[in-house]
């Protein structure tokens, strides 16, 4: 039997597909929201999660596959698949996972929030009374900003926005111009909201909610006077949201993002969402006006778009449905006034300022479990600090309302010179990151976009202080983006040192991507596009070296998605020299773990908790001297190690070491109750527990040791 296997995994070929990957995640997202140890409220939330997870891989990455697939030499990577294969492939799956996240909502989740007395209300289950409440919904709040158009030479098809609501309708009769029209289409403005919550007067459920697409098909025919509607059936077009700008050929980055991002709503047609009630006439209508194809559509049997029902939550006010509150740890923090301003606690003195904290000893912080507090007093605390000269910042991702802006335009507005380097191209958040810069500017902060050609995806701050008439430098650098929000449920992990080896590095970073001049010579960081790739392959082939000579060799990592060929391929090596590899891997991995005579010293374990993991951390046991750990903003993809500003740190701090290493990676091998194990076909199986088996949960154990820490 065994050989039977070892033939079987020996068959494999060496790479899984990067969008199956990142499918493959998403059907471990959606098994959250069937887990019945998960509070229900919270499993409706896993649900949304998963449904924009969809709308983003047909938005980004079919999207991308459709663009290359008239292209006759156009591969997939890092498995070289056609195009056309990979989108047949992935389509079929894709559907598989929307079939299931319908079945999850409608056969699960509805029956058991209906026992929660948390109740959707189809039009067949209302009451006269609550029919009544609804006619009146729809003229007051819904027919005044709704734009029926029938559908006539003078009135060709509308252009609907990327993921809008709309409805097709088909009627009879005549106009009133005495004209047979046949079709219409309703768009559904996105003010208005998908999922209503019935007041007292309409029903006696506290929590009984209504669709909107629901209200509309019950009153549709008021928009139509005069004619008979047939039929009324909702459907969304999703686009490519892909940005092409040529970089080498513009003069102002910002100005021509601001051009593209309107058309981004508008880009080519790559998914159809129709009711599964609609007949195949009318869709086939829809399909014929997008030129797209039958393998395009996705029948549904509920709303189109499932993240509107992350409002529920909220609207329904049942806190004993969701997961007990969490607050960030405060033992290193203690809030010091009513702006965000906060000190150390494990400070020598009362008086001490957290650049003498940070002088002392390097302080590490692990979001979410410690407060992003300190980063913010960090720079309000320069901002107001005289001694402070120079602070420069990259921004990746900030959020609207950011903190972190305000105390930069504090800084400026000083007299400090403050530097930030904005990634304008941020996906998604290009709109935010074009505002902030601009308002940053206004201020007066240096603001610059990178480099042309390469995102700066990499997390540092520093700042330069006169101390003792010297200069002094301090730094932070981190794993993830500087944002209030995300710091609460992404995990990270942030760094604040005054190592001079440190500082000086992160001062030529900064100084390359200002002037642009040629900074390799780092003594300590590694650095995308130029150190950080050769830099890993070194370490990997070291520790395979050292198994080859029978010396202990060892490599653990942690990252949000593993593509890049060459780490892959030096990774198997290793495996075959009999060095020990456990990946912990969020998202995609195209490598195949568990295959005879390739990978089988390699394991690959996906987390899926109540946080995002988002940790990017490197262990190599490097016999030949100290075992060594990294930090880094960066995942072995492609495009963070050779396309990028990235940065990856060592942690140099023995406590601090062994800080990382206990909570970012050991922990996570021990996970019983999140952790999904990667098999060779590519699927995820989740791990085993015995009956004797304690359940072990890593976010949990951490959630209760910072808890203790308070």
């Amino acid at each position: 039997m065994q050989s039977d296997v070892q033939e079987t995994a020996q068959e494999y070929t060496p790479y899984i597909n990067r969008e199956r990957s990142l499918l493959e995640f998403n059907r471990r997202v959606l098994a959250q929201a069937k887990n019945p140890d998960i509070p229900i409220l919270e499993r409706l939330k896993f649900l949304c999660i998963s449904s924009s997870n969809m709308d983003e891989f047909f938005e980004v990455r079919m999207a991308s596959l459709y663009e290359i697939s008239t292209d006759a030499a156009a591969r997939t990577k890092p498995d070289g698949q056609l195009p056309s294969q990979a989108i047949a492939t992935l389509s079929e799956v894709a559907k598989e996972i929307v079939y299931d996240q319908y079945n999850t909502l409608n056969h699960i989740l509805i029956p058991e929030l209906e026992k929660e007395n948390i109740r959707f209300l189809r039009r067949r289950q209302w009451n006269e009374q609550q029919k009544e409440w609804v006619r009146e919904y729809f003229l007051s709040s819904m027919q005044p900003v709704l734009s029926p158009m029938g559908l006539d030479p003078s009135h060709p098809f509308p252009r609907l926005l990327n993921k809008s609501l709309n409805f097709i309708v088909s009627l009879e009769g005549k106009d009133a111009f005495g004209r047979t029209n046949g079709l219409a289409i309703v768009q559904v403005p996105r003010s208005l909201p998908r999922i209503i919550k019935l007041p007292p007067e309409a029903t006696d459920g506290e929590n009984d909610f209504v669709f909107l697409s629901s209200i509309l098909h019950s009153n549709v025919s008021n928009l139509f006077p005069g004619m008979t509607v047939t039929g009324c059936h909702q459907f969304r077009l999703t686009r490519n949201t892909n940005l092409f700008i040529d970089e080498e050929e513009i003069d102002d980055i910002m100005s021509a993002l601001q051009g593209e991002l309107y058309s981004r709503d508008y880009g080519g047609a790559i998914r159809l969402e129709v009711s599964d009630q609609c007949p195949k006439n009318m869709y086939q209508f829809l399909l014929d006006q997008f030129n797209m194809s039958e393998d395009q559509l996705y029948t549904v049997d509920g709303p189109v778009n499932l993240i509107r029902l992350n409002s529920v939550p909220d609207l329904a006010n049942r806190p004993d449905l969701l997961f007990d509150p969490f607050s960030p740890s405060m033992a290193k923090t203690n809030q010091s006034n009513k702006k965000g301003g906060f000190k150390l606690f494990n400070r020598k003195k009362e008086s001490e300022s957290m650049f003498e904290r940070i002088a002392r000893k390097d302080l590490l912080l692990h979001h979410p479990y410690d407060s992003f507090a300190p980063v913010i007093d960090f720079l309000y605390e320069a901002a107001k600090d005289p001694n402070v000269l120079a602070i420069r910042m990259t921004l990746y991702r900030t959020g609207e309302k950011s903190a972190i802006i305000d105390a930069l335009e504090k800084a400026a507005r000083a007299g400090k010179e403050v530097t930030a380097v904005v990634e304008l191209r941020a996906r998604f958040d290009e709109d935010n990151n074009i505002l902030q810069a601009n308002r940053l500017q206004d201020a007066g902060v240096n603001v610059v976009y990178g480099v042309v050609g390469y995102k700066t995806h990499a997390k540092m701050i520093y700042i330069v202080r006169r101390e003792d008439h010297k200069l002094r430098q301090y730094v932070h650098l981190g794993t993830g983006n500087y944002h209030h929000v995300t710091s609460r449920f992404y995990t990270d992990f942030g760094l604040f040192t005054a190592n001079p080896r440190l500082c000086n590095d992160v001062a030529k970073i900064f100084q390359q991507l200002t002037s642009l001049g040629d900074t390799k010579n780092l003594e300590t960081i590694l650095q995308s596009p130029f150190t950080l790739h050769s830099g890993m392959l070194e370490r990997i082939e070291r520790e395979a070296e050292n198994a080859r000579q029978g010396l202990p060799a060892r490599i653990i990592a942690k990252m949000n998605g593993l593509e890049e060929k060459t780490i892959i391929d030096a990774l198997y090596d290793a495996s075959n020299a009999g060095v020990k590899i456990d990946l912990i891997v969020r998202g995609i991995c195209s490598l195949r773990p568990g295959v005879p005579n390739m990978s089988e010293n390699i394991s690959v374990t996906g987390i899926v908790g109540r946080f995002l993991e988002h940790h990017r951390i490197y262990y190599f046991e490097n016999t030949q001297g100290s075992p060594e750990l990294y930090c880094s903003s960066a995942d072995w993809m492609r495009r963070n190690l050779l396309s990028r500003v990235e940065t990856c740190f060592p942690i140099l701090d023995k406590d601090n070491f062994q800080q990382v290493y206990t909570e970012g990676l050991a922990v996570y091998l021990e996970d019983n109750v999140g952790a999904w194990i990667l098999q060779p076909d590519g699927s995820y199986l989740p791990k085993e527990r015995s009956d004797d088996e304690i359940a072990f949960s890593a976010q949990q154990w951490l959630m209760d040791k910072y808890v203790d820490k308070d």
